[in-house]
């Protein structure tokens, strides 16, 4: 299913931890938790994954799902701090216009200089070339659908895997794409979801993926997060 944003079909909400999302009116189905849509990244994708990466050199991140690009905000805030170098890899087939993220409120729940002018220009960067955003941030963005995208083999330290849910994009959900996904995974690499649905978690087994449920964000009791076997 090859979903296409309209103007008409999306509108912004503000969620649980007063952070701002964008409800698909299509789909039936938000971009994050109505409980919070920072402090779900933040559980999900940082917290349970990027922060679990121990590595000297440079962190390589692909996202699957850019969406509102709030993981790659926080991201960037996190490779700050760590003062770590990160290349953020981000597939997405329908990018928001500036209409939507010119109005996403996240820049004021990041506590760095210039956090909205640093996320527009997350959003603005030219895609599928990779650009330096500042000194610990390179973005390429790849406008495509994962299905049709090659990806290098044992390049990425942690999968940020973001997609819309089994419901709304089954065909994201399969082993066939987490056998790719694999492949493009460092050893012991990281791969995180919001999901801990039993499909999914089968999938990821037969693709051949360690698979552990955790604690899930607020709403939320579980999440999956998976290791690429060596």
């Amino acid at each position: 299913m090859l979903i296409i944003y309209s103007m008409a079909s999306l509108k912004i909400i503000t969620t649980d931890d007063g952070s701002d999302s964008i409800y698909s009116n299509d789909f039936k189905e938000g971009f994050h938790s109505k409980y919070g849509a920072v402090a779900e990244s933040l559980h999900v994708f940082i917290n349970s994954g990027f922060d679990l990466i121990n590595v000297t050199g440079e962190i390589n991140v692909l996202e699957v799902g850019f969406g509102t690009g709030l993981n790659a905000l926080l991201t960037l805030f996190r490779s700050n701090e760590k003062k770590i170098i990160t290349n953020y890899h981000a597939v997405e087939p329908d990018p928001l216009s500036p209409f939507y993220f010119n109005q996403l409120n996240y820049p004021q729940f990041v506590k760095i200089e210039n956090a909205r002018v640093l996320f527009n220009s997350i959003h603005l960067a030219d895609w599928d070339k990779q650009i330096e955003i500042n000194d610990f941030f390179r973005i390429k963005k790849l406008k495509c659908r994962l299905e049709q995208r090659d990806l290098e083999d044992g390049r990425y330290h942690i999968i940020y895997f973001d997609a819309f849910s089994p419901e709304v994009q089954p065909e994201l959900w399969t082993a066939e794409i987490f056998t790719k996904l694999n492949r493009s995974m460092k050893p012991d690499g990281i791969f995180v979801t919001y999901s801990a649905k039993g499909n999914v978690r089968r999938n990821l087994v037969d693709a051949g993926f360690r698979v552990e449920r955790i604690p899930g964000p607020k709403g939320k009791r579980e999440m999956i997060r998976a290791y690429k076997n060596t």
